[in-house]
């Protein structure tokens, strides 16, 4: 029988399913947006049906919403929680200092409203997400329709003066009219190449009036869990200052069965 998964989407799965080992009953949790954090929605969904796991989710789009509801978990928002014990999203690209750039899936204001309001977050990755610097990966920025070009403009001058090796914006489309984000924004994709100073690029991009927020994560993640097309998953800890790293092992056959993206 013919596996459905390609090797990315087995490392996919082993990331979010040792990830979700990591959620306990009583938590309030924040689940991310994208193909990586549909595994661990359906994963937890299981834990849910087959150990009673009880938990509090908010999720980060409307799309994760939607599948968490169908899985069975219980699912509130930002207010209902409160302050999250801890939340789980993939990344776009991580370096080695758990930086990262997120928002492909169109969800980094969300996404990074519910990380930043957790004691802990953890990147749920395959390893050819890891660079040595960010920015091959377009840097999305969220702004406002209003004067848009206006914002697209004002960002090409300031990038001007950053350590960025490119400097092409593009609004993002979604088929012939502007992609639109849950809070009815648009996102600028910034191919900028290489980002010497993400953190001088995060703040000085915030300052661009019309922007609402940038795809820099710094100084948010605390932990990422590297999935393998083997079923491995490595976990890289940077918490404590020092880089702790441990494996496990995951079964992909249950993967098979409820192979799903979304």
């Amino acid at each position: 029988m013919t596996d459905p998964l390609s090797l990315v989407d087995r490392a996919k799965y082993a990331s979010a399913h040792c990830a979700a080992d990591f959620v306990q009953d009583g938590m309030r949790v924040g689940l991310g947006t994208g193909s990586t954090s549909a595994w661990l929605v359906r994963r937890l969904g299981a834990r849910v049906a087959q150990e009673g796991l009880r938990l509090m989710a908010v999720p980060t789009s409307t799309r994760t919403a939607e599948l968490a509801r169908a899985v069975g978990i219980n699912v509130v928002t930002l207010e209902e929680a409160g302050w999250l014990d801890l939340t789980i999203d993939g990344a776009d690209e991580f370096d080695a200092d758990l930086t990262l750039i997120k928002g492909g899936g169109g969800a980094l204001l969300h996404e990074k409203i519910v990380a930043t309001a957790s004691d802990r977050m953890i990147v749920i990755t395959d390893a050819a997400k890891q660079v040595a610097a960010l920015g091959a990966f377009p840097l999305p920025v969220e702004v406002i329709s209003f004067g848009w070009r206006a914002s697209q403009a004002l960002i090409e001058e300031v990038l001007a003066t950053m350590d960025v090796m490119g400097r092409t914006t593009r609004l993002r489309m979604n088929g012939e009219r502007p992609y639109q984000t849950d809070e009815g924004n648009y996102i600028l994709d910034l191919e900028l190449v290489r980002i010497g100073n993400p953190r001088q690029v995060s703040l000085v991009l915030n300052q661009v009036p019309g922007v609402v927020e940038n795809g820099l994560f710094v100084d948010i993640a605390d932990q990422v869990v590297i999935g393998h097309a083997d079923g491995r998953c490595e976990l890289r800890d940077l918490s404590s200052g020092t880089p702790q790293i441990t494996e496990a092992q995951v079964d992909l056959a249950a993967a098979r069965n409820i192979f799903t993206d979304l």
